[in-house]
């Protein structure tokens, strides 16, 4: 027998998590219960195949298996089978009792123990899948092993139930936290220059970040990009095409001179190199440090602001159209790169916003500031009854975010300007960005947190809302800090402002649009990440909303305490 040589052909940086679909089923049941159990795999794979999708728009593969689990030669058969797939997901379906040993548990034998596992079934009472879902659930839960379930609704006759619009919806926010946690082992970011403006709590972890999430990160050295923009290792015809296209549909670009003129470009060149090295190593993601070394440290030579670089990373398009979003975290925060990067994956692709956890603005602070100026404000807007946060920060910001979701790039650029950079803060000198987000937009904000007392990450995090003042109002709050900087108000869902004040882990927050609680809940569990929720006004559990705790939880003292015992395993 001769060794097989394997093919190098593969692109690593592409390679997508398999979802595997099967159902059990009891060797003694009639052939109508057989065919519908059959039937239910089946309608179900058929509905997922698009309905997960990565950032770049490519689906997640979903297959199937029509052969029912009912004993350890079909566990195996079907294992084997999906193993040869590459499914790293798993999705039962029970409709029927089973026998857990012989079905579920052998099958499970063939998979590394963290294999996303769920069971989603209807509450029927024919032939009692959810029976065997409970079975299951205790079983896998004494042993130490998570493995969440969904018990929704189908029909309880027919040959072909379709389970309801919610149960499919609780199926594929749970896949979307584990297609994210599974497609993201194995990939890296990559970090130019080294910690962030000394900020502890946005170092690389290394190690922990290695072996939490399976996430490698690269460390270049920002000379790299100074001497690829000095050998101008770019395609200028390019450059041209970005400068005429921001040029075209930006509101103002502030250039005074011919310097200016060729600090900006070289910004932009920056974007166009990080981009091709980003794409060589197959990145997912990345961060640049610029402060102090590249462009404020005056013993050195102060090199342009990457301001632009990092938007049209966290952007969804730039000049030569439809993207995806690369997060890109400004001072080489670790901890924001990362809470960009899972957000993003969790919301199929949206952008993330990275601002300074800047000033909190309190109900009678605002309205102090309201009076002073002569305006009247209505005592029932959102922001006047809760508050609100200032966000902005000199980098990062997407361009995304001046605007609604769905507006198109032109619309978008038309609501941006490029001042020159503050010379206090950055004497190399370039161009910053500013806009102000439009209110309304929904979705998370949060920060992930590391402590080396427990060796978990945790993310600190809440529903939130961005608003939208009277606009002599929101220029005299963007004049109280950075003016030429982007700015996001928004308020949280359920922290007040005294606890938002006291609770952030870091300076710096970032939020993601349309990202649901269930989904980031969901892919917590699957990564054994601590979540920090410590609002007073916040339900424990809110139906529809909120995922079910699993068993494993419930038997071990609590969300907390199990992610604690499980780290020690």
């Amino acid at each position: 027998m001769n060794a097989k040589k394997v093919t190098t052909k593969h692109d690593s940086g592409r390679a997508l998590p398999v979802i595997g679909v099967f159902a059990t089923g009891d060797p003694r049941i009639d052939e109508a219960s057989r065919l519908r159990a059959q039937n239910i795999v089946k309608l179900a794979a058929t509905r997922l195949a698009g309905a997960i999708r990565m950032p770049d728009g490519s689906d997640i593969p979903v297959v199937y298996s029509d052969l029912l689990v009912d004993t350890e030669r079909e566990a195996d058969l079907v294992a084997r089978s999906f193993l040869a797939e590459g499914v790293s997901v798993l999705v039962c379906l029970p409709d029927t009792w089973a026998f857990p040993q012989l079905t579920v548990l052998s099958l499970l034998g063939h998979f590394p123990t963290d294999t996303p596992l769920n069971f989603t079934c209807g509450n029927s009472a024919p032939r009692p899948g959810v029976v065997f879902t409970h079975a299951v659930s205790g079983a896998i839960a004494q042993s130490g092993r998570l493995m969440h379930i969904n018990v929704g609704t189908w029909p309880d006759s027919g040959l072909e139930p379709e389970m309801t619009d919610k149960t499919f919806e609780s199926l594929v926010d749970w896949l979307y936290a584990a297609v994210t946690a599974q497609y993201l082992k194995g990939k890296r970011v990559v970090i130019f220059g080294h910690d962030s403006m000394g900020m502890e709590t946005a170092l690389q972890h290394i190690i922990p970040t290695r072996n939490t999430f399976g996430i490698e990160i690269t460390r270049l050295d920002m000379k790299l990009l100074a001497d690829m923009l000095n050998r101008k290792a770019y395609k200028q015809e390019e450059l041209t095409r970005l400068r005429t296209w921001i040029d075209t549909h930006a509101a103002t670009v502030e250039i005074t001179s011919e310097t200016d003129n060729r600090r900006f470009n070289d910004s932009l060149a920056m974007y166009l190199i990080t981009r091709d090295i980003m794409k060589e190593l197959n990145a997912v993601g990345g961060g640049f440090m610029s402060q102090l070394e590249w462009g404020s440290d005056r013993r050195g030579l102060p090199l342009p602001v990457a301001d632009t670089m990092e938007s049209l990373m966290n952007s969804d398009f730039d000049h030569n159209g439809p993207k995806p979003v690369m997060p890109f975290a400004t001072e080489a925060d670790a901890q924001a790169l990362l809470t960009m990067l899972f957000f993003t994956y969790l919301s199929g692709g949206n952008p993330p916003l990275f601002m300074d956890f800047r000033k909190v603005w309190e109900p009678w602070e605002i309205q102090q500031m309201a009076a002073g100026l002569g305006i009247k404000i209505d005592p029932n807007e959102r922001w006047a009854k809760r508050g609100f946060v200032d966000g902005n920060n000199s980098g990062s910001a997407s361009f995304n975010w001046a605007g609604l979701p769905g507006a198109s790039p032109e619309e978008l650029l038309s609501n941006v300007s490029f001042p020159l950079a503050d010379p206090e803060y950055f004497p190399g000198m370039g161009n910053s960005i500013t806009f102000l987000t439009p209110g309304g937009i929904e979705g998370i904000a949060g920060r992930l947190a590391y402590s080396a007392l427990s060796g978990l990450f945790s993310m600190v995090w809440d529903e939130a809302v961005t608003v939208e003042l009277p606009e002599k109002l929101a220029k005299a709050v963007c004049q109280s800090s950075n003016a030429t900087w982007p700015h996001t108000f928004l308020t949280p869902a359920f922290a007040t402002m005294a606890e938002y004040k006291h609770y952030a882990p870091a300076n710096h927050l970032h939020m993601t649009w349309n990202l649901k609680a269930a989904r980031l809940q969901y892919w917590m569990d699957l990564t054994n990440v601590l979540s920090v929720t410590p609002w007073h006004e916040k339900p424990a559990f809110r139906e529809k909303t909120d995922r079910p705790l699993p068993l494993l939880y419930l038997l071990n003292g609590g969300e907390n305490q199990t992610k604690m015992l499980r780290k020690k395993m």
